[in-house]
């Protein structure tokens, strides 16, 4: 089975939101539904060195969406089965008509991929743009980030190209679900589990 994934270049990116905006555009998400979203994890502080003050500081663009793990959280503790894996691309896909809207995939995910509709009481999510892909173009965010700093495709060719690692600060271990996903991380990339920044904009409460 193919595995499709998302590679993002987080040493390109410059926090525009342009892939965030696309989505939501194309997808026709209200405020507050985001199927791909762009943070901001900044900190730092001043340190004395030798008698001397100076500045120990770092922020970096996070562009996040759902990355259709090998070990999808959501997919196991889905009461009726309604999130699953396609055989032919590994996306993680809802079906609609099984869903019930108990929010339990987006308890469980770290990446909180799915999103609730509250207009038909669904859970959505990325689905990695399939109509597009049926007529061979690439995700919207992919084609519409000006920095190109967001690729798509088979996982294994872009690890194979761009290497494995899949989490710096504020994500979560990769180990948790392995998600599809390579990223080059940027200049002054704190490790996951880093306490010394903080995410901007703070996540939207329901």
């Amino acid at each position: 089975m193919a595995q499709y994934g998302f590679f993002v270049d987080m040493s390109k990116c410059t926090g525009c939101k342009t892939c965030q905006v696309a989505c939501k555009d194309m997808n026709n998400l209200e405020v507050g539904r985001n199927f791909r979203r762009v943070s901001e994890y900044a900190g730092g502080t001043w340190k004395e060195v030798h008698g001397a003050w100076q500045q120990d500081v770092f922020a970096y663009y996070v562009s996040i969406a759902c990355n259709h793990c090998a070990q999808p959280a959501c997919v196991e503790v889905c009461p009726k089965g309604a999130l699953a894996k396609r055989a032919d691309n590994g996306l993680v896909l809802i079906d609609q008509n099984k869903c019930i809207g108990c929010r339990d995939c987006e308890d469980a995910c770290p990446y909180g991929a799915p999103q609730y509709n509250r207009a038909i009481r669904r859970m959505t999510k990325c689905d990695g743009c399939q109509d597009r892909l049926v007529g061979g173009a690439q995700p919207n965010c992919v084609d519409a980030c000006p920095q190109r700093a967001i690729e798509f495709g088979d996982i294994g060719e872009l690890r194979r190209v761009h290497g494995t690692l899949a989490a710096v600060a504020p994500l979560p271990d990769a180990a948790t679900t392995k998600p599809s996903l390579v990223i080059r991380p940027p200049r002054k990339a704190r490790p996951v589990g880093d306490k010394l920044g903080a995410v901007w904009p703070l996540p939207v409460e329901d």
